[in-house]
C-alpha cells in the first residue's frame, strides 16, 4: 500500500482531530503502526472468541461443575470485548503520534495478555477436570447434606419447642402470663435478639407496645394502625418479612457496626376479647388483631427459613386460642366481681333504705303524736261545745268543725297505717274474737249516720258462719267499717245490705286476681263479705284505679275524702291472704263491694286462748258518771284543761297534775282514793310507764289500786303492748270526743279493762 493512497483518509482524520480539540500538534500516521494495530486487533478478537468456546467445552464436559453460570457470564463478557476490538478495525482515524504510540502499546499488551490467558486456560482445563476438583465438589455436597440434616434436626427440635410452648401458654389463663411466656419461649427456640407484641388501643386507631422480650422499652409507645406495613401484615394469613427500620421494628437499641437482622411480623387474632391494653382491653371483635414482631440477631448473616416462619404462624394461632380461653375466664371473673359489687351496693342501698324507713317511721310517729295532741283539744272542745245551747247556725259550724277534725284524724291514721303497710312493719295482731259481734258493732256505729240519710241497713249472717274466729279483730273491723262507710257515704237513698258467709270452694278462685291462690284447710276458713248499696255507682273504667292511693271518682270528689281508705283496705286484705274487688254496672246503678279474707278456726286454737276469750264490747253507754273520782296526769296544760272539761261534763270528780311525781305523791298522801287514772305516756322525768310500775308496786292487789288508762297520741301496737306489760288496763288514743270518752269509761267500769275494744 503506497503512502499516496492514504493521504485522503489521513486528511479526513486530521479534520476529525480538529473537531476533537487534540492538545498535541497533529502529525501524519505511520503506515507500519497502522499495520501493527490492525494485526493486534485481529489477534485480540481471535483470542476473545476462542476463550468462550473453551469455556463452553469445559461446561459441557463437566456435568458436576457448580459454577456454570459464572463461566457463561464470563464468556459473554469476553465475547463482547472481542467484538469491540473487531469493530475497532473499521474505526481507525488520523491521530497525533503520541496517541498512536500509546494506542499501539496498549493494544500490543492487550493482545499479549489475552493470548496468554487463552493459552493458560488450555492448560488449566485438564486440571479442573481432575480428581481434586471432584473431591472438592464432593466435600461441598457433604457439607450441604450436613446442613440439611442440621435443618431437619433443628426443625424437630423446633417442633418439640412448639409443643412445649403450646403446653406452657395453655396451662395458664392469665393473659399477661400467656404473652410473656410466648415471647420468652420464641426467643429461646429461634434465638431471637428481640420479640415484641403490639396491642390495639381502646379507640382501635393505634397499636400500643405491650410486651418486649429483652429491652425495657417505654410502655405506652404507640404507632398509627393505618401504617402500610401494618396493613400488609394484617391482610396476610402468613408471617411477613418487614423492614428492620419500620416503626414497629424499632424496639431494640441502635448498633452502629452491625447491619440489623431480618424482621418477621405476624398478626394475632383477638377472639372476642375485652380490654387487653397494659391494664385494660377495649371491646374487640374477631376482625381486630394484635401484632407480633420477631427480630434475628444483628451480628449474623442468618436469614429466616420457611419452617421458622411456619412455626411463628402456628404459635400466633395458639396464642389466639389461649387468649380466648383467658378472656372467657376473665369475663366470668369480671361478672363475678361485678355481681359482688352489685350485691355490696344493694346491701348498702338496703341498709340506707332501712335507715330511711326508720327515719320516716320515727318522723311519722313524732308527727302522729304531735298532731293528735292539738286534734284532741279541737275535737274534745268541739264536742263539749256541741252539747251547749247553740243557735242553728252555731251548731252547723260546730258540726262542721267536728266533721273536719274527724276527717283529719282519720287521715292521720290512714297515713300511718299506709306507711307501715308499705314498708312491711305492720303485723297482724292475731287472737280469738267474736266474729258475729264485730258485724253487729259495725252496724251500731254506722246506723246513726245511715238513719240521718234515711238509709235502711240490713245485716245477713249465714247459718254456717262460725261465731268465733282467729285473726286480727281490729283490722277486720277497720276493713268492714271502711267498706260499709263508703256505701253509706255514696248512697243518698235506698238500702245497704251486708252479707257475711263462708266462701265456697268453687267461688274462691277469681280470674280477676290470678295471684290469689286460696288453699282450703280444716285449720282455717275464708270469710266472704258482700256490701251492696243503691248509691251513685262507679264507671266500669274507673274500677281498676279505685284501689290506688289518692284515687277519686267524680262522685268521691264531690263527697270529699282522702282517697286512702280502699287502698289501705286492699293492703289489709292482702295481709290476711285475701282478695277484694268492686262490681258496678255504671254510674247511678249502685255498687257491690266484695272481699274474702283468711281466718283461723276456733276449733284449732289452744284451750288457753279459749279461756282468755274476751267478751264483746258492750253496746250500753252510761251517760252519768257522778261521783267517779278521776285523776288526770299530763304535762301539757291544754290537754289537762280539755280532758278535765270532758270528764266534768260527764259528771266526774276530776283532779289534774302535771307530772308523774306529783301523781305518786298525791296517792301516797292517802287523802283521796281515785277510781280511774288517765295517764299521758310522754312526760319529762318520770314517764307514764314508770308511773304505772310504781303504782303496781304500791298496790299489790288489783282490787286496791285504781284503773290505769293511757291517754296518748301513740297508736301503734308496740305502745299498746308495752302499756299492758306494765299493768295498765287500757289505752285511749287521742283525739277523744265526748262520746268516745263516755264509751271508754263505760266499758272500763263494766269489764275492768278496755282490751275488748282495742
Amino acid at each position: 500500500m503506497s503512502r499516496k493512497n492514504v493521504k485522503v483518509p489521513l486528511l479526513g482524520s486530521c479534520n476529525m482531530m480538529e473537531s476533537c480539540n487534540c492538545i498535541e500538534p497533529q502529525w501524519p500516521a505511520d503506515e507500519l503502526l497502522m499495520k501493527y494495530q490492525y494485526i493486534s486487533d485481529f489477534f485480540i478478537a481471535l483470542a476473545y472468541f476462542s476463550i468462550p468456546l473453551e469455556l463452553i467445552y469445559f461446561v459441557k464436559k463437566s456435568a458436576v461443575f457448580p459454577y456454570r453460570w459464572v463461566l457463561v457470564q464470563f464468556g459473554a463478557f469476553i465475547v463482547l470485548c472481542g467484538a469491540t476490538h473487531l469493530i475497532n478495525l473499521w474505526t481507525f482515524t488520523m491521530h497525533t503520534k503520541t496517541v498512536a504510540v500509546v494506542m499501539t502499546v496498549s493494544k500490543v499488551l492487550t493482545a499479549a495478555v489475552s493470548c496468554a490467558t487463552a493459552l493458560m486456560l488450555v492448560h488449566i482445563i485438564p486440571d479442573l477436570l481432575s480428581v481434586k476438583t471432584r473431591e472438592l465438589f464432593l466435600k461441598n455436597k457433604a457439607a450441604e447434606l450436613d446442613r440439611e440434616m442440621g435443618l431437619i434436626r433443628t426443625q424437630e427440635e423446633t417442633g418439640r419447642h412448639v409443643r412445649m410452648l403450646t403446653h406452657e401458654i395453655r396451662s395458664t389463663l392469665d393473659r399477661h402470663t400467656i404473652l410473656k411466656t410466648t415471647l420468652v419461649e420464641l426467643g429461646r427456640t429461634l434465638a431471637l435478639e428481640e420479640c415484641a407484641l403490639w396491642m390495639p388501643t381502646r379507640t382501635g386507631l393505634e397499636l400500643q407496645l405491650s410486651h418486649t422480650l429483652r429491652h425495657q422499652n417505654p410502655v405506652g409507645h404507640s404507632v398509627p394502625i393505618q401504617l402500610p406495613v401494618i396493613n400488609q401484615v394484617f391482610s396476610s394469613n402468613h408471617a411477613v418479612k418487614i423492614s428492620p427500620n419500620c416503626p414497629v421494628a424499632r424496639v431494640r437499641p441502635l448498633t452502629g457496626k452491625y447491619i440489623p437482622g431480618e424482621v418477621v411480623a405476624v398478626r394475632v387474632p383477638l377472639l372476642h376479647l375485652s380490654n387487653f391494653q397494659i391494664n385494660d382491653w377495649p371491646e374487640l371483635s374477631t376482625k381486630r388483631y394484635a401484632l407480633m414482631v420477631l427480630m434475628l440477631p444483628s451480628d449474623s448473616a442468618r436469614q429466616w427459613h420457611v419452617y421458622e416462619m411456619e412455626l411463628v404462624e402456628v404459635v400466633a394461632d395458639q396464642v389466639a386460642v389461649a387468649l380466648s380461653h383467658a378472656a372467657i375466664l376473665e369475663e366470668s371473673m369480671r361478672a363475678r366481681d361485678l355481681l359482688m359489687e352489685q350485691n355490696v351496693a344493694l346491701d348498702l342501698a338496703r341498709r340506707e333504705a332501712e335507715m330511711a324507713i326508720r327515719a320516716r317511721n320515727d318522723f311519722l310517729a313524732v308527727m302522729n303524736h304531735e298532731m293528735r295532741t292539738p286534734m284532741h283539744a279541737i275535737i274534745a272542745l268541739s264536742s263539749l261545745l256541741q252539747e251547749t245551747e247553740l243557735t242553728s247556725e252555731q251548731r252547723l259550724m260546730v258540726e262542721t268543725i267536728l266533721k273536719s277534725s274527724n276527717l283529719l284524724a282519720t287521715l292521720i291514721n290512714d297515713v300511718l297505717d299506709l306507711s307501715r303497710l308499705e314498708d312491711g312493719s305492720l303485723e297482724l295482731d292475731s287472737g280469738t274474737f267474736n266474729l258475729h259481734a264485730v258485724f253487729r258493732e259495725v252496724l251500731n256505729l254506722i246506723k246513726p249516720i245511715a238513719s240521718v240519710k234515711k238509709l235502711s241497713m240490713v245485716l245477713n249472717l249465714t247459718p254456717d258462719l262460725p261465731e268465733y274466729a282467729v285473726g286480727d279483730e281490729q283490722r277486720l273491723m277497720q276493713i268492714i267499717l271502711n267498706v260499709v262507710g263508703n256505701a253509706v257515704k255514696f248512697s243518698k237513698e235506698g238500702s245497704i245490705s251486708v252479707t257475711a258467709s263462708i266462701a265456697k270452694a268453687e267461688s274462691l278462685r277469681d280470674a280477676r286476681s290470678p295471684e290469689f291462690f286460696p288453699v282450703p284447710s280444716d285449720a282455717h276458713f275464708y270469710l266472704r263479705v258482700q256490701v251492696k248499696d243503691t248509691g251513685t255507682g262507679i264507671n266500669p273504667q274507673d274500677i281498676p284505679k279505685i284501689f290506688n292511693k289518692f284515687a277519686h271518682t267524680q262522685a268521691a270528689k264531690n263527697q270529699g275524702g282522702t282517697g286512702l281508705g280502699l287502698a289501705i283496705c286492699k293492703r289489709f286484705v292482702s295481709l290476711m291472704e285475701g282478695h277484694v274487688w268492686l262490681e258496678s254496672e255504671g254510674v247511678g246503678k249502685g255498687c257491690t263491694a266484695i272481699f274474702i279474707v283468711k281466718l283461723g278456726s276456733k276449733d284449732h286454737t289452744n284451750d288457753h286462748e279459749h279461756q282468755n276469750l274476751l267478751p264483746a264490747p258492750t253496746s250500753y253507754v252510761r251517760t252519768d258518771f257522778s261521783g267517779l273520782k278521776v285523776l288526770v296526769i299530763d304535762d301539757n296544760g291544754v290537754n289537762r284543761i280539755v280532758t278535765k272539761g270532758l270528764l266534768v261534763r260527764m259528771g266526774c270528780d276530776v283532779m289534774v297534775v302535771s307530772s308523774g311525781q306529783e301523781c305518786l305523791e298525791l296517792m301516797s298522801s292517802g287523802g283521796q282514793k281515785f277510781k280511774v287514772l288517765l295517764l299521758d305516756l310522754s312526760m319529762p322525768g318520770m314517764d307514764g310507764y314508770d308511773v304505772a310500775r310504781h303504782i303496781q308496786d304500791r298496790f299489790p292487789t288489783r282490787h286496791d289500786r285504781p284503773l290505769i288508762v293511757a291517754l296518748t297520741g301513740n297508736t301503734d301496737r308496740a305502745t299498746r303492748d308495752r302499756c299492758y306489760r306494765v299493768g295498765m288496763d287500757g289505752v285511749i288514743p287521742k283525739p277523744v270526743s265526748l262520746d268516745r270518752m263516755r264509751s271508754a269509761l263505760s266499758e272500763l267500769l263494766e269489764f275492768g279493762n278496755l282490751r275488748g275494744s282495742q
